[in-house]
């Protein structure tokens, strides 16, 4: 099947403001795309491009007194199919976890596995390790915290989150990453596109969060927002949690405009150019 996605984000400065964006799929799908990704921006503005060090392509450039359109557009292929569960798949020990894993059990900025390594162990301590270990998290999770655009907040914490008991998806992945970390399994945050093939239309759409966790296996999708197998998951980038990836990182004030987010099904192979 393909997929088209895309973006459309418009942001004011008072006064020229420098960006980071983190808004391209991420190199590991590079291959899957008909065509480079269109990125445009208005006014025209030149970007500069790198990769951060989670790997993530970050483009880089100065944004003008006053408001600032960035756009983006691609078509992807993917498999059509749902998520795979991997029920057997085990925890690996510590002592032999590869190097570039052990960043994923440290407490980060929003994931205070100080906090909850308590509740941590004492909710999933006798739960068989391993991928199930990691599924009940995410039903807990997923059962835990209710739904509430409303009541979103940019600095809410996963212990935080596991108090109040209400989020966003960026909620749901924060409390399931510091839980598995206090558990030492290994796990990342995760934004990206996903849209509503083969489920109910989500409207209006937005950017998605859900984690990876590390298993004997390697990196495995879990989503305890939504909890269920889903298609057509695009990665954007990856982290510690969300302070490592925004969508956006301006180094000064800004003000955001307007925000579109596409994400849908497309018959047939659309033209390449």
């Amino acid at each position: 099947m393909f997929i088209r996605y895309g973006y459309e984000i418009t942001i004011h400065c008072d006064n020229p403001t420098a960006l980071v964006c983190l808004l391209s799929v991420h190199e590991d799908r590079a291959g899957d795309l008909l065509a480079p990704e269109a990125t445009f921006t208005q006014p025209i503005l030149p970007i500069s491009t790198y990769f951060d060090m989670f790997g993530n392509k970050c483009r880089r450039l100065l944004a003008p007194a006053g408001d600032l359109t960035i756009w983006g557009d691609a078509t992807i292929r993917d498999s059509g199919l749902p998520e795979l569960a991997w029920p057997n798949a085990r925890e690996v020990p510590v002592s032999e976890l590869p190097d570039d894993c052990l960043v994923y059990l440290m407490g980060s900025r929003y994931c205070e596995t100080d906090r909850l390594s308590q509740a941590a162990w004492d909710l999933f301590g006798e739960v068989a390790p391993g991928w199930t270990r990691v599924q009940a998290v995410c039903d807990f999770v997923h059962a835990h915290i209710a739904f509430d655009y409303m009541q979103a907040r940019s600095t809410r914490t996963a212990y935080e989150a596991f108090g109040e008991k209400v989020g966003v998806c960026r909620d749901y992945a924060h409390l399931a990453l510091a839980l598995c970390r206090c558990l030492n399994i290994p796990a990342r945050y995760v934004n990206g596109h996903l849209g509503d093939i083969g489920v109910p239309v989500v409207d209006p759409m937005d950017f998605s969060a859900w984690i990876e966790v590390y298993l004997d296996c390697g990196w495995v999708t879990f989503d305890p927002r939504n909890n269920i197998p889903r298609i057509g998951r695009i990665v954007v980038a990856r982290g510690r949690d969300a302070a490592d990836i925004p969508l956006v990182n301006s180094f000064g004030p800004h003000v955001l405009k307007g925000f579109r987010v596409w994400t849908y099904e497309v018959d047939g192979a659309p033209p390449q150019g």
